[in-house]
């Protein structure tokens, strides 16, 4: 199966309508499928539900498609520095769906496995509990009351990796794996954006961090602008 597709939008073509659940990896700025995000803006679709840590900052990654009122609900551990996605949740524009950082990319992880639901004892007795079963087990320290989160299976995941061949199989970049692991695993269908494609068998199978069946379809980004959250600088020092 060819999974190449030579733009972001034609690897998108016939998955985008509107309602969608879309897992998106990244971090800030580390790890986001930009190329992908952007065909989604330019396409029109509305009322989508992301899954992903946050929404990047104002204008880029997800916060693009915040600025064009695309998004529905985020389901996230972390508003940011995104300012219009803090104005719209404090609005009560946008749904915002708060989930602990680690049982976000562990609902995402469940989801791939086809588990849809696990215990934790991470946001019992807070108000990440209030509405959700909690149940009483045995813990490390005897028994413990636990919460049931939801594992999530998103209708698409949208992926940003540093290589891949072309039969899918993926390597990321260091902290650029992120969240991206998990959504790739949880999406039934899965996109990813590569900085480099290479042929099938050029890759080191040990270092493969997401194998090629989970990835349907397939796209080179690159050339790729570093883009920096937080520019600091400090005045050059006297000679």
């Amino acid at each position: 199966m060819n999974k190449l597709y030579p733009s972001a939008e034609a690897a998108l073509d016939g998955l985008l309508k509107d309602g969608l659940l879309i897992a998106s990896g990244g971090f800030g700025l580390c790890g986001v499928p930009e190329r992908l995000l952007d065909a989604v803006r330019d396409s029109g679709v509305k009322d989508l539900t992301f899954a992903s840590n946050n929404a990047g900052i104002d204008n880029e990654g997800i916060g693009k498609l915040l600025r064009t009122k695309q998004v529905k609900k985020m389901i996230s551990s972390y508003v940011g520095e995104n300012k219009e996605f803090e104005r719209q949740y404090l609005s009560g524009e946008l749904e915002v769906e708060f989930c602990p950082q680690g049982t976000l990319a562990e609902r995402m992880r469940a989801g791939g496995a086809g588990i849809p639901g696990f215990y934790t004892k991470t946001g019992v007795g807070t108000q990440i509990a209030e509405g959700k079963e909690t149940k009483v087990m045995e813990g490390r320290s005897g028994p413990e009351e636990f919460v049931l989160e939801q594992g999530i299976f998103a209708d698409l995941a949208l992926v940003k990796a540093w290589k891949a061949d072309e039969s899918g199989n993926v390597i990321f970049r260091k902290t650029a794996r992120n969240f991206n692991v998990p959504a790739a695993t949880c999406g039934k269908v899965c996109v990813v954006e590569v900085e480099e494609i290479v042929p099938t068998g050029s890759l080191d199978p040990d270092t493969i961090h997401l194998p090629g069946v989970y990835v349907q379809r397939l796209v080179l980004g690159a050339p790729y602008d570093k883009k920096i959250e937080f520019v600091t600088t400090r005045e050059r020092e006297a000679v």
